[in-house]
């Protein structure tokens, strides 16, 4: 994993040097996508779907935290667009539920699209990583890990 402070992150980011790439402490993994944002929900959408996943809901994260901003007195755009794709597999989430029940907190899955003010040619696609630790020691965390990882690539390549 990258350890890059989040300002240099974001700039790498923005510049398309850091394509994949987990940054900073927060243990996120980051792609980019020079697609339309539409075309990437598409993407991860069809992604999902085709692993034989169900999709539980699409949350409209950028129009929530607009509206909460106005609400709030902090009116600056944080995203163009923002949404959250909750979904589920049957087979993991059993697995890793097996393995240990603690890991029950790690369903169901998210995957975020996202595309920033002014940015408009990169589209951003971002999931929370599974720490290395738990990949190296849980066979069902790994799987959990390389799932994510593959609908992520699927989706920005879309």
């Amino acid at each position: 994993m990258l350890k890059l402070k989040k300002s240099a992150a974001g700039l790498l980011l923005a510049t398309g040097l850091l394509s994949q790439a987990a940054f900073g402490a927060g243990g996120y993994a980051v792609y980019t996508s020079e697609s339309e944002f539409a075309d990437v929900m598409e993407g991860l959408t069809m992604a999902i779907q085709e692993r034989g996943m169900y999709i539980n809901n699409v949350m409209n994260m950028g129009e929530m935290l607009e509206r909460t901003g106005k609400d709030l007195g902090m009116d600056a755009p944080l995203y163009d667009q923002a949404e959250s794709i909750e979904f589920c597999s049957a087979v993991l989430s059993r697995e890793m539920s097996s393995e240990n029940p603690a890991h029950v907190v790690n369903c169901p899955f998210i995957i975020s699209v996202y595309s920033l003010p002014g940015e408009t040619e990169t589209t951003y696609v971002a999931h929370r990583e599974i720490p290395a630790e738990q990949v190296e020691a849980s066979p069902a965390m790994a799987k959990v890990a390389e799932m994510l990882k593959s609908i992520s690539e699927a989706a920005v390549s879309w």
